[in-house]
């Protein structure tokens, strides 16, 4: 089963699920929102913590989507 958990540092409702698919380990950063689930970023976890520039690109793009 896929494992999710919090990602407060990038924004409120903001959850990383965590997909093994043998050789590699994906992430997917989504935000929940009350009418939409809102996917940030999808990449391949390379290393323990969660690049600097993909934090930077959620964000933007919760900002960018919140002013729509």
């Amino acid at each position: 089963m896929p494992h999710s958990r919090p990602m407060p540092g990038i924004g409120s409702n903001c959850h990383e699920l965590r997909i093994n698919d043998g050789r590699n380990s994906w992430r997917i950063i989504y935000r929940v929102d009350d009418d939409a689930i809102i996917i940030l970023e999808v990449f391949k976890k390379k290393t323990q913590q969660t690049p600097k520039n993909i934090i930077d690109i959620c964000k933007k793009r919760i900002k960018e989507y919140d002013n729509e």
